[in-house]
């Protein structure tokens, strides 16, 4: 397992430093530009097409979802460990200025996240029997016919089943464990083993049951989450300034704190950025179109302006109220770590052997103002967190094996008893190589998914707002 991690972790630089920063960045500055900077001049109307038609029983929906259940079960997707133990472990790896990069691959990724929604709406098939077939598989095809198209399509196919079936179910699984046996002493196989049964109960129930858990769970798990949050910022208030001066600070001048020459240091903390970025708020990745092509809306437009909500909300909303809480109790005057960043994953407390890492920093900030509850509040969190995330990730997964195996149920339920299983495995795994599996996978997700937006940019509506000139209808479907 130390070989294998290496030899990935090594893969994963390169990716990450170079491959992905230049993919991510670009995309996302191209469509930005593309549709006018949507993802400004549309952002209140993404909001009152959410906030307007919230509902948190949208019922069994015929031929795909509501457009709030299709947010919703992108955000579970969206809204996992990525938001907390993926943004501690950027803190920790590339200092609190990875923060800032990872905020500005989430205004850029909004766009890209418009682009992936509205060619899932344009590509996407109703079959006879009134079931909807949509995501980045068809408008990868769309975009390169023939042999070409079909094998990117298979490749993306098989990466994300890996990524987000597979290996991602195993981080999310893994956090889960970890927090819980620090917050309740439960060992990590028995909540592997929970986790992998309630799972299975839900994939049971197909899409309509993933959406029908996600639409409460989404909603209830964020508002609970920014309350805790609010709590802790609430007393270490008098250092809100300090924390922003250091994400933005350390932005640039990383080598101030966490050591190394100034290129060096700034490249771990923009690399960090991106990949917890990725990570977290998924754009760009291929991943939440699955969700967003389902959606009933009258145009595609109307499903894309709710998508870049769904990266605001994981990203500027949750994201970021962990990032301000572990920044202001472990960095700032009279944290855990001020003063004395060297090796973040060798940090201790003064007089302690007790160890901060990506997993429990978390924790440790908010028991600082909870003392031992914050152990319990970030775990049962983590728990809603990445539950939901197992679900829609699932679900993800299993759209890609029925289109590679033309909608055999037994290929389904092959995946799903697998995916269970690594449900469960991932729950007794070094947490490290999990990470690094799955980084490798995501990004091989990026590649052909990205590629096939930029081939299509002309099919993402281009918005306009005028009385005269309104955004076109546009039909959802091909049939």
């Amino acid at each position: 397992m130390d070989q294998l991690l290496k030899i990935v972790q090594t893969v994963n630089a390169y990716l990450s430093d170079y491959i992905l920063i230049i993919l991510l960045v670009g995309v996302g500055v191209f469509f930005s530009v593309r549709t006018r900077f949507v993802q400004v001049r549309c952002f209140g109307e993404g909001l009152r097409r959410i906030f307007g038609h919230v509902s948190l029983r949208g019922g069994r929906q015929k031929g795909g979802l509501s457009s709030f259940q299709a947010l919703a079960t992108a955000v579970a997707a969206q809204v996992g460990t990525g938001n907390i133990v993926g943004a501690s472990g950027a803190i920790l790896v590339g200092g609190p200025g990875a923060i800032f990069w990872m905020w500005l691959i989430a205004f850029f990724g909004m766009a890209t996240i418009y682009a992936e929604a509205t060619l899932a709406q344009k590509t996407r098939f109703v079959d006879a029997d009134g079931n909807v077939h949509g995501g980045p598989v068809y408008y990868i095809k769309t975009a390169f016919k023939g042999r070409f198209g079909t094998f990117l399509a298979g490749f993306f196919a098989v990466a994300i089943t890996l990524a987000l079936g597979f290996m991602g179910s195993m981080v999310q699984s893994n956090s889960i464990a970890e927090s819980c046996r620090t917050a309740f002493h439960i060992p990590t196989w028995v909540v592997g083993l929970v986790i992998a049964a309630v799972s299975a109960f839900v994939f049971l129930g197909g899409v309509h049951r993933v959406a029908s858990v996600t639409e409460k769970m989404v909603p209830v798990m964020a508002v609970v989450f920014l309350a805790g949050g609010l709590v802790v910022l609430a007393f270490r208030v008098r250092y809100i300034p300090e924390t922003f001066g250091m994400i933005f600070r350390y932005a640039f001048t990383p080598h101030a704190l966490i050591g190394g020459g100034l290129g060096a240091a700034i490249k771990t903390a923009v690399s960090q950025g991106v990949k917890r970025g990725l990570f977290s708020n998924e754009a760009g990745m291929g991943s939440t179109p699955h969700a967003h092509a389902m959606a009933k809306v009258d145009r595609p437009h109307d499903q894309g302006v709710v998508a870049m909500i769904g990266v605001f909300i994981d990203t500027f909303v949750v994201l970021t109220m962990t990032a301000l809480v572990v920044i202001s109790t472990l960095f700032t005057e009279g944290g855990l770590l001020a003063g004395k960043y060297g090796d973040a994953y060798r940090a201790a407390t003064a007089g302690a052997e007790a160890v901060i890492s990506k997993t429990n920093a978390m924790q440790q900030a908010t028991s600082t103002v909870f003392g031992s509850f914050g152990n319990v509040f970030v775990a049962v969190c983590l728990l809603f967190f990445a539950f939901s995330t197992i679900l829609s990730w699932n679900f993800f997964g299993r759209l890609n094996v029925q289109y590679m195996f033309k909608h055999s149920r037994i290929a389904v339920a092959v995946y799903s008893a697998v995916a269970v299983g690594f449900i469960f495995l991932g729950s007794l795994l070094q947490n490290d190589l999990v990470w690094e599996l799955t980084d490798f996978f995501n990004y091989l997700m990026v590649l052909p998914n990205v590629v096939a937006l930029v081939a299509l940019y002309k099919l993402v509506p281009v918005v306009k707002r005028s009385k005269k000139d309104p955004v076109p209808a546009e039909p959802a479907d091909n049939a």
